[in-house]
């Protein structure tokens, strides 16, 4: 029976690092679908908003803009009456542009989509890349990867998966050295972008768009409906605003 090989102090070392790096690719890949999905639920309510709330205020927006250049027409000497005229239309046109934009909410990433990306996250991260030739290839493919799970779309992600796999860049380099420094700056890599990954998080979770997702879950959760709710208000300002503009077009004092 031939003796075990005894493992040199770098192949020890190696050993250790691989396993540490294991742990941090395992982190740094489930931290990565944790932005995705919260990127995705974002998008979706940021859709769902607009096509509920947001196409009414691009409608009280229009209206504002017609008094205000009925009231410009009005006073044509008025330079603070043109101006105002100027920039209530500059804001109808950002609301109609905005409306304009408006998406289907999409649907809520299923359990197969996770672990597909999960698996194009592990493989091709670009923290893993060992030259600036690699990450930039695998910068391209990431972003691809995430416009994917956003859309929910399991085919493009598992066509990226097996573009990366059959590619030349997904063969390892051989040798105990190379290896050791590849794996020490992959970690050093990973834990750079774990802490990018958290102050984005933070900053989506503080952002406006984020504290009104949270008002409605937990408007949902106690059985209202808060976004039907803001637009029956704008609602109301809709149909004020109209009785305004027809108070300014016939030429009367406003009410």
């Amino acid at each position: 029976m031939e003796p075990s090989h005894r493992l040199t102090p770098e192949e020890q070392e190696l050993e250790n690092k691989r396993a540490e790096l294991a742990l941090l690719e395992t982190e740094l890949t489930e931290r990565e679908l944790d932005l995705a999905t919260l990127r995705a639920e974002l998008a979706g309510f940021e859709a769902r908003y607009i096509r509920i709330v947001g196409v009414l205020y691009a409608e009280l927006d229009q209206i504002e803009a017609e008094i205000a250049e009925a009231q410009a027409r009005l006073r044509p000497r008025d330079q603070t009456a043109q101006k105002e005229a100027a920039q209530a239309r500059a804001q109808a046109e950002e609301s109609a542009q905005t409306a304009k934009a408006i998406q289907e909410p999409r649907p809520k990433p299923t359990e197969s989509l996770k672990k597909l990306f999960r698996e194009v996250a592990k493989r091709i991260h670009p923290d893993l890349a060992t030259n600036d030739e690699d990450r930039a290839r695998r910068e391209k493919l990431m972003a691809a990867a995430n416009r994917a799970y956003e859309e929910g779309d399991e085919a493009k992600l598992r066509a990226i998966l097996e573009e990366w796999e059959s590619s030349p860049e997904s063969v390892e380099g051989e040798g105990v050295g190379p290896e050791l420094v590849r794996a020490i700056r992959k970690m050093a890599q990973i834990e750079k972008r774990l802490s990018a990954i958290e102050t984005e998080i933070e900053r989506l979770r503080a952002s406006d768009l984020y504290q009104l997702k949270a008002k409605v879950d937990e408007a949902e959760n106690e059985g209202r409906d808060l976004l039907a709710e803001m637009a029956s208000q704008v609602e109301g300002q809709i149909a004020a605003a109209r009785r305004r503009l027809l108070t300014v077009v016939a030429n009367k004092p406003d009410a």
